[in-house]
């Protein structure tokens, strides 16, 4: 009798233990599912995303609430990983290097891929293109890139507008945000704001007071990717799967069509894991926005 209840105490006790360790194998499991420790991120669950909030219709904060094309498709991505997502605004010039700190897990506003910043973040696969814009005022006579030379141009700091400013020579004065690029203009204190072309011309028709309007654009060659610390290859392959998803199930062509309608894509540029390279035409003169 008693062998009988020693035995029953050790069957008792294997279940117990049994049942713990598959506990602790599901909580895993759920873990891995919900985007947690697997993938690197800041808090289990949820994708930290540092963003801008004055940069339509790319990455903007309207009714309280973060959108734009980029922060839509990066909550499409998320949405795939089982993840939530939280958007944190700050300044672009700070970004980059906020997000290789592990302040975020990843940087949302239309960033395009430099070899310079390479060497400070990791790029998803590119997901977008996008054009230099010439933002200036309706009388200033400005009408092509190349009349910049001896003018005040306004930047915002950290961007590829700012490279291409200081690499033609241009002198520019950097600002921290695109509002305060497009209050140089308004105020008269800036010729010409160097602007991500979209974002300069629908800042120009809505906040432009009917002075500012956008030139001239042309055509980047480098894809635009969303940012991830350099060391965490995990997340990076993660968010490259899902974007291909959101590509295959039409999400990305009806935020293009939402946020850019009319705007005709390269012949020969795909996002996610197709081919991200295309040709850059000369750029306009023609005037495109009022």
């Amino acid at each position: 009798m008693r062998a009988f209840s020693a035995l029953r105490r050790v069957v008792a006790v294997g279940a117990v233990v049994t049942l713990a360790v598959s506990m602790v194998a599901c909580g895993s499991d759920q873990d891995s599912a919900a985007g947690g420790p697997d993938l690197g991120l800041i808090k289990s669950g949820t994708l930290r995303i540092g963003t801008l909030t004055d940069a339509p219709p790319n990455v903007y904060v309207k009714d309280g609430k973060f959108t734009g094309f980029d922060n839509d498709l990066i909550t499409a991505v998320a949405a795939k990983l089982n993840l939530k997502p939280e958007f944190v605004g700050t300044d672009f010039s700070a970004l980059l290097s906020q997000v290789n700190g592990g302040q975020y897990d990843l940087g949302s506003s239309s960033i395009t891929v430099t070899e310079a910043r390479k060497k400070t973040v990791a790029f998803s696969n590119g997901y977008d293109f996008g054009y230099l814009g010439l933002n200036t005022t309706n009388d200033s006579g400005i009408t092509s890139f190349d009349q910049l030379q001896g003018k005040r141009v306004v930047v915002v700091q950290g961007t590829v507008q700012d490279d291409y400013a200081t690499g033609k020579n241009l002198n520019p004065v950097r600002v921290p945000n695109y509002n305060a690029a497009l209050g140089q203009l308004k105020a008269g204190t800036a010729d010409a704001w160097v602007s991500p072309a979209e974002i300069g011309e629908k800042m120009a028709k809505e906040q432009g007071g009917g002075t500012v309007i956008l030139t001239a654009k042309e055509l980047s060659d480098a894809p635009m990717a969303f940012a991830v610390a350099r060391s965490n290859d995990k997340l990076r392959d993660a968010v490259n799967k899902a974007l291909d998803e959101v590509i295959a199930d039409g999400t990305w062509t009806k935020l293009v069509e939402q946020y850019y309608p009319g705007r005709a894509v390269p012949a020969n540029f795909k996002p996610g894991s197709g081919i991200v390279s295309f040709t850059v035409p000369k750029a306009t003169g023609t005037p495109v926005a009022g």
